[in-house]
């Protein structure tokens, strides 16, 4: 049997990610919780992982001894300006204390500045459907960097700006994140100005603090064709691709933005980035369907024998995981990147082992070809209330008892500790936690 150890460069960012909404609980002044309250979601998030309430300090503990040194969490822009006129100074301390507890426990902050919410009062005023949303939001973040930056450099403007806009404005068959509309041109429209307000708030921030790393998170979904031989499946993955991936990595490259529903220029977004963030999670096969004119005839599933998540939610296909990296390293030469997410739904553990090893097996691949990849954050810390989706997906290495607010350990916290810790995933680590994947990962 082969012993071996991928290692990975000294420095290199090991941590978990997390949002605020979905682990502060009583998060009552976004328009997430009133869309909650309206019956959209599985469930509400209640008390959440009760961050809001101090448990934060424990879930930091277990990712400091399971040596991470690292971690990503958002701030919560309704809790922060709780009414367009009034700003609450206790809640900043609250997160000031927070990144505090993250320095005194060695790890290093990334602090992301919108995760999907926003405060009610914006969404009276129409969200990131008026162009007015731009200088509100420059106005939040400078306001934010300028209480914080004493503790943190590592910033993320928006995450998953692209699902945000297409999870929220086209709706082929239920409603998934709020306003719950179904209109493309207006989801084109929402890109655009978030792209906007990236630009503004990056320029803040270096204004506010020069040696700040500003970037934002991109949900990146690996599409591949299904018959590699069809130009119509490779025309339906182009279709799928631009649809998803590259609306804001173009903008940020060139000042403008492309999609299937046409361009736009956005010059003063061009070079607005000090790093990549990635979020990856699955691969879709596709093939074209003149049945699917919704989706521009491009019909999305995963392999006939694909290794599947709990609710079937996604595939482990880690391969993709390389394959997004090697795209940005051909667009986006000499860029940093971070993976900012990286995780799977899994209740029982089961699968989550090969998982966590598989794909950063194919990191350290993209690591081993010299490509720039800075650190990677898992999925997350701590079983959290997921969107819509509410406490049906299970993501944390630790799992979280809604109704007494306990912690378990799952085994593959252990896994993700050692990996921490050795800076590598070893042969040993493989053969302990998930052997049903050695001979891929070391083979003879």
């Amino acid at each position: 049997m082969p012993q071996a150890t991928y290692h990975f460069p000294r420095g290199f960012l090991w941590g978990t990610a997390t949002a605020a909404h979905q682990v502060e609980g009583s998060n009552t002044n976004n328009q997430w919780w009133k869309w909650e309250q309206d019956g959209h979601t599985n469930g509400t998030s209640g008390l959440a992982c009760d961050w809001w309430g101090g448990r934060w300090r424990e879930d930091f503990d277990r990712a400091a001894e399971g040596g991470q040194n690292a971690h990503r969490f958002s701030v919560e822009w309704s809790r922060i300006q709780p009414t367009p006129d009034t700003w609450d100074e206790d809640a900043l301390e609250r997160y000031r204390t927070m990144l505090r507890g993250l320095r005194e426990r060695g790890m290093t902050p990334m602090v992301t500045l919108h995760h999907f919410t926003d405060p009610l009062w914006l969404a009276e005023y129409g969200s990131w459907e008026t162009e007015a949303v731009v200088p509100l939001f420059e106005k939040f973040v400078r306001k934010t960097v300028e209480a914080l930056k004493e503790y943190c450099t590592l910033w993320c403007t928006l995450n998953e700006p692209n699902g945000y806009a297409l999870n929220g404005y086209i709706s082929h068959n239920v409603a998934m994140f709020p306003p719950g509309k179904n209109n493309p041109k207006l989801a084109f429209k929402v890109m655009a100005i978030m792209i906007r307000a990236h630009a503004a708030a990056y320029r803040a921030i270096h204004e506010i603090q020069h040696e700040a790393r500003v970037g934002y998170a991109l949900n990146y979904r690996s599409f591949v064709p299904y018959r590699t031989w069809s130009p119509l499946d490779q025309l339906s993955v182009k279709t799928a691709f631009n649809s998803l991936n590259i609306g804001f990595p173009s903008a940020l490259a060139t000042g403008l933005m492309r999609s299937p529903l046409g361009s736009i220029k956005v010059p003063e977004a061009k070079g607005t980035q000090d790093y990549f963030g990635l979020n990856y999670y699955t691969k879709d096969y596709v093939t074209f369907d003149l049945r699917k004119p919704k989706t521009l005839f491009a019909h999305n599933f995963f392999a006939k024998d694909a290794d599947l998540s709990d609710n079937k939610f996604m595939a482990n296909e880690p391969e993709g995981m390389f394959d997004g990296l090697k795209w940005i390293v051909r667009t986006f030469p000499n860029l940093p990147i971070i993976i900012t997410e990286n995780g799977i739904e899994d209740a029982d553990d089961h699968m989550r082992p090969r998982y966590i090893a598989q794909h950063i097996h194919q990191v350290w691949r993209a690591v081993n070809f010299n490509w720039p990849v800075k650190g990677y954050f898992h999925w997350s810390l701590v079983d959290n209330f997921e969107w819509e989706r509410g406490w049906t997906q299970r993501f944390g290495l630790w799992a979280l008892d809604t109704e007494t607010q306990k912690r378990t350990k799952r085994p593959s916290a252990d896994l993700y500790a050692e990996i921490c810790k050795e800076n590598g995933l070893s042969s040993e680590m493989v053969q302990k936690y998930c052997p049903e994947v050695f001979d891929k990962l070391f083979p003879v």
